[in-house]
């Protein structure tokens, strides 16, 4: 019976076949196409590496174990990360990871040693598949992976924020701005987080600039105009007056910029009639 089953409707035989079953049992409503995105990113997911959704070595935000109190506490609030790997010296020397929160600790108690607060660093090669990390994140209840390459060098960090994302899409965290509410924040130190698809016209009320709004409709991609490429995390950029950190990038776009005034007042590389729009602006 089950071979005359197989016989008159056989199954997927292949990757391919079953992705396309997937496909034909949404067109029928046997599952929500909620549904059938994971399925197929759990599909994919064994053909991926922790290599390939790394945040790269160069991108990585650390912590100094030299640092003084206060410039551990202005990055932790500046990057809005919940750990951060620690180095002692130089940035290949990873010694320990930190929780944001266990700063709080080293407020309460000055006498407290950093390095009493790190937890142990996990290191996985490049090519460890998803799969793996993933069941080894559960596991060990870890959240955070150093990435080393083929010769020992630190090439980046993996979350398990990372892998759970090429599963379900894009996970939305506390910063992200939701539907009514504003794009810009002010920060602790008197920058300010701005969102990457924030409306050019929300930013030019609030710093009293004059972007053109009729070219483009959010910051990133004035800024990535700007550049002429979209920034990675980490990377300055100064447009009409503003300096443009990029705190969070995810999927080929800007999430968040720490946005600061230039000092010297400098206007960027807009056109000398925007320029002059927002020198009169100030």
């Amino acid at each position: 019976m089950d071979r005359l089953v197989d016989f008159i409707s056989p199954g997927p035989d292949s990757r391919e076949e079953l992705l396309e079953s997937l496909a034909e049992a949404e067109h029928r409503s046997l599952i929500e196409p909620d549904a059938r995105r994971m399925l197929e990113g759990v599909l994919r997911l064994s053909d991926k590496s922790a290599g390939d959704v790394m945040v790269a070595a160069p991108r990585m935000d650390v912590l100094d174990l030299a640092q003084p109190f206060e410039e551990l506490l202005d990055t932790v609030i500046r990057t809005a990360h919940s750990r951060f790997p620690v180095v002692d010296g130089s940035r290949e020397n990873i010694i320990g990871i930190l929780m944001a929160k266990d700063l709080i600790k080293l407020q309460r108690a000055p006498e407290l040693h950093l390095r009493t607060l790190l937890r142990p660093a996990v290191f996985v090669p490049e090519s460890k598949a998803l799969t793996e990390l993933l069941r080894d994140f559960r596991s060990n209840r870890n959240h955070m992976a150093i990435v080393i390459d083929e010769f020992g060098q630190t090439a980046g960090l993996v979350t398990i924020e990372d892998v759970l994302e090429e599963i379900v899409g894009e996970i939305e965290d506390e910063f992200d701005v939701a539907d009514g509410e504003s794009a810009v924040y002010t920060l602790a130190d008197g920058s300010y987080r701005v969102a990457g698809d924030g409306p050019i016209g929300e930013v030019n009320r609030i710093f009293g600039l004059s972007f053109p709004e009729d070219e483009f409709e959010t910051i990133g991609g004035l800024v990535a105009h700007e550049l002429g490429r979209v920034p990675r995390r980490g990377e300055s950029v100064d447009v009409g007056g503003l300096r443009f950190v990029v705190m969070l990038a995810r999927g080929g776009a800007v999430r968040w910029f720490r946005v600061t005034r230039v000092p010297n007042g400098g206007l960027g590389d807009l056109p000398a009639a925007r320029a002059a729009g927002q020198a009169s602006n100030a």
